[in-house]
């Protein structure tokens, strides 16, 4: 769904994981959620009611990641050989939703879109020989999409 981006430890965070995973110490795992719980909150986040509108942007932002797409901006056809399928259409959505149960709002609105739009396409946007010439890379790309605006209602 996101590619999520974890940087390294610093150092001395380095040692301590070295540290507490290479003896014979067994932690003790309590859980936080069941199985249940997980499943309800997978729900909750479903029924979080969107607007046509957010569905519309969301469909047409993944949409113009694609070269072939007649919405897709002239950087996209210059630097993209693959862009986003409906899956990521489909996870703009979702993300939205999350983020807005996560602030308790009772609605997913186009901020929320735009917030988790770099964790969605950028692993979906592969791309090509004429971006990396430009020092251009995938994330740069989305950002340039989110921006320029074309995919707002």
């Amino acid at each position: 769904m996101l590619e999520l981006r974890v940087g390294y430890p610093s150092r001395s965070e380095e040692e301590s994981i070295v540290e507490q995973t290479t003896g014979s110490r067994k932690e003790r795992l309590d859980p936080v959620l069941d199985a249940e719980a997980l499943r309800g909150m997978q729900d909750l986040v479903r029924r979080i009611p969107v607007s046509k509108e957010l569905i519309r942007a969301s469909v047409t932002l993944a949409r113009m990641t694609r070269p072939a797409d007649g919405q897709a901006p002239a950087f996209i056809k210059e630097f993209v050989e693959w862009g986003a399928g409906p899956r990521a259409s489909q996870y703009l959505v979702l993300g939205a939703k999350a983020r807005a149960a996560l602030e308790g709002r009772p609605m997913a609105d186009l901020d929320d879109v735009r917030a988790v739009a770099p964790a969605v396409l950028r692993h979906r946007v592969l791309t090509n020989f004429s971006a990396e010439a430009a020092g251009r890379n995938s994330e740069d790309v989305v950002q340039e999409l989110l921006t320029g605006g074309g995919w707002l209602p």
